[in-house]
């Protein structure tokens, strides 16, 4: 026995023994069993998918489908009214693409995430996603709609926007992202300077 089992063991003996965990049983619960709240949230969920959404099985919650043709916007709160002007209207210059065309709806929730760490990282503040209408398809503009449910949930972008044409129009969006934490400190001590 090596010298780390003794000490284990004995460590062990210290605390008083070992007891192994007991585990529950598993058991499915009947239709009729379950909680009112359970079966209420069921209920919603089943009057949703009939208006017309989508459950989006990477986040668990309804995805609204968007019209291929519909614009994409969104704008946290403190972005400045003509920041947000410029950026829909292209008038940043673009640092950074995506394109999700032939990807699965995985490969793209994947894809973007990384590609709003790497512009993060890289100090990029204007991109753009290029993600296609999805005209012509079983379920259309799907890839649409699920850029337009996960980025408002990433705290990175502070705003975007479907295209102008010569960057893809409906078919393609622009992501204004946050300032890296360096790009804020330089600026900070850029304004401190001037005083």
């Amino acid at each position: 026995m090596s010298s780390d089992s003794k000490l284990f063991k004995d460590a062990l003996g210290e605390l008083g023994g070992v007891r192994p965990l007991v585990q529950e049983r598993c058991v499915a619960l009947r239709r009729e069993d379950m909680p009112t709240a359970l079966v209420s949230r069921e209920r919603r969920a089943a009057a949703t998918r009939q208006a017309g959404c989508e459950m989006n099985p990477l986040s668990g919650e309804y995805l609204e489908l968007v019209v291929p043709w519909d614009p994409l916007a969104f704008k946290r709160d403190g972005v400045q009214n003509g920041v947000y002007r410029n950026l829909r209207l292209g008038k940043y210059t673009v640092d950074a693409r995506l394109d999700l065309h032939r990807h699965s709806v995985e490969m793209a929730r994947v894809a973007v995430v990384e590609f709003v760490r790497d512009c993060i990282e890289a100090d990029v503040r204007c991109a753009l996603i290029t993600h296609g209408k999805g005209e012509g398809r079983r379920q259309p503009g799907l890839l649409k709609s699920c850029i337009n449910h996960w980025l408002p949930q990433l705290e990175e972008v502070l705003a975007f926007h479907s295209a102008q044409k010569w960057h893809g129009g409906m078919g393609a969006t622009y992501l204004l992202l946050r300032k890296s934490a360096r790009k804020r400190q330089e600026n900070l001590e850029r304004h401190s300077r001037r005083r």
